[in-house]
């Protein structure tokens, strides 16, 4: 995974302005050095230039990009940040992806309670002390989420050498 990983951010940030026009979620499937993987995204924050990003390899992967707010992080950190949604409330350590200024999570599996939060009606709030609070839809996020788990496993894309 750590190989692939930055080869997928890559090839999102070169996406990211399709998504940025409606700021609801969708999945896609977005190319990786190991073949095409399927994504789900969308954009938020008080710009629109913060994103959250969710892919599948052997587990979900949530990536968080802070936009313009984010400025350049220093490699080797990671922070735990809050996302609020529907009453509910999940707290997880994000690592910052250096080379992409993206923080990032492997999350335990299609059951894990933070995907079941991003499911929710509304609009998710994610924050941390340190980077401030970012709000985003959660219009369309259960159809993308889910089809983003549906590939899980399968092996496309994502394959570390």
């Amino acid at each position: 995974m750590k190989t692939a990983l930055p080869t997928l951010i890559l090839a999102l940030a070169t996406t990211i302005p399709a998504h940025a026009a409606t700021c609801a979620w969708s999945a896609k499937m977005e190319e990786d050095e190991g073949g095409s993987v399927m994504t789900a995204s969308v954009c938020g924050g008080p710009k629109g230039d913060a994103h959250l990003m969710l892919t599948c390899f052997a587990k979900p992967v949530l990536s968080y990009d802070l936009g313009a707010a984010g400025g350049q992080l220093e490699p080797g950190i990671n922070a735990s940040f809050t996302f609020k949604a529907g009453g509910k409330t999940v707290t997880r350590k994000l690592d910052l992806e250096a080379m992409y200024n993206y923080f990032t999570a492997e999350l335990s599996g299609p059951a894990d309670p933070l995907l079941a939060l991003l499911r929710g009606k509304g609009e998710a709030t994610v924050g941390a002390a340190k980077y401030g609070e970012a709000s985003f839809s959660l219009e369309g996020s259960g159809a993308a989420i889910g089809k983003v788990l549906a590939e899980c496993g399968k092996g496309s894309g994502g394959v570390a050498d």
